[in-house]
């Protein structure tokens, strides 16, 4: 449900050749939204073509390393007095879509609303990895802020792991969406070749010492770390063969930024937009 009107709900979304899931995430939020804005980096499929067939706002900017910026583009686009930012890989369920109607549409009756009300709300993630929801290994609840009033909430655009910055008290939502990442292990192994770039660079701009103590850090201490916090501590284990993959890649994500990093400082080469193009 598009108007043309100031809309109550706008929803926010940054993309890149995302045909395959796009669909999805666009027809799970139509009757809530009153507005779609989609900042693109140049997708190459027929992401653009998509949105547009949902009424979206579409704006077509460069894929930047640091995505965060075209979603604070997205946001900033948005008229709604309430802001669902959302990825393209993320489902929104009816009864979260129920859910997030009744907040926006309290909001408008103060009467029903306390003084205290949030500005912005952390949503539940059910995140899918080889072909099943994991639970354990500090998946879930996996809460990121999502819904969120405007000029309440912003992305710092510094840092691929950040999260977003709120003014204001903030709430959850009871319902959970569902994250859908990676349909396959060879999509998996594509994204995070892209985020241990972006690692890679973090260390570049910190120029991280190369030397003894970080090559055992990041080739070994780090990696076992992560894979016995994962595994073990948050009982990945309960998630059978996809909770140990997902424990064990992501320890190994360290040794590929550090080799990475190791190639950027000895072959004076830091290209770290060759892999999003």
């Amino acid at each position: 449900m598009i108007h043309n009107s100031k809309p109550e709900l706008s929803v926010a979304l940054a993309t890149y050749n995302e045909e395959r899931i796009l669909t999805e995430c666009l027809s799970s939020i139509k009757s809530i939204a009153d507005e779609i804005v989609v900042v693109d980096g140049s997708s190459q499929d027929k992401t653009v073509e998509i949105a547009r067939s949902f009424g979206a706002k579409v704006i077509v900017e460069d894929n930047k390393p640091i995505f965060h910026i075209n979603k604070q583009i997205a946001i900033d686009e948005c008229r709604g007095d309430w802001i669902l930012q959302l990825d393209a890989d993320e489902i929104v369920t009816p009864e979260l879509a129920r859910e997030i109607e009744k907040i926006v549409k309290a909001s408008d009756n103060r009467s029903l609303m306390a003084d205290n009300q949030p500005v912005a709300f952390y949503i539940k993630r059910k995140k899918m990895f080889l072909g099943r929801f994991i639970k354990k290994g500090g998946q879930y609840p996996d809460p990121v802020i999502r819904l969120f009033k405007k000029g309440k909430a912003f992305l710092p655009c510094k840092s691929v792991h950040e999260q977003m910055q709120v003014n204001g008290e903030t709430g959850w939502l009871k319902e959970p969406m569902l994250h859908l990442p990676t349909p396959s292990f060879s999509v998996y192994i594509t994204k995070d070749n892209r985020y241990s770039t972006l690692t890679a660079n973090e260390f570049y701009d910190k120029n991280l010492a190369l030397n003894a103590q970080s090559f055992l850090t990041y080739v070994f201490v780090k990696p076992f770390l992560t894979f016995f916090s994962l595994f073990i501590r948050h009982r990945g284990f309960e998630d059978g063969f996809p909770g140990f993959v997902f424990a064990l890649f992501s320890g190994l994500h360290y040794v590929s930024a550090y080799v990475k990093y190791w190639e950027m400082k000895n072959t004076k080469n830091k290209d770290i937009e060759k892999d999003w193009k």
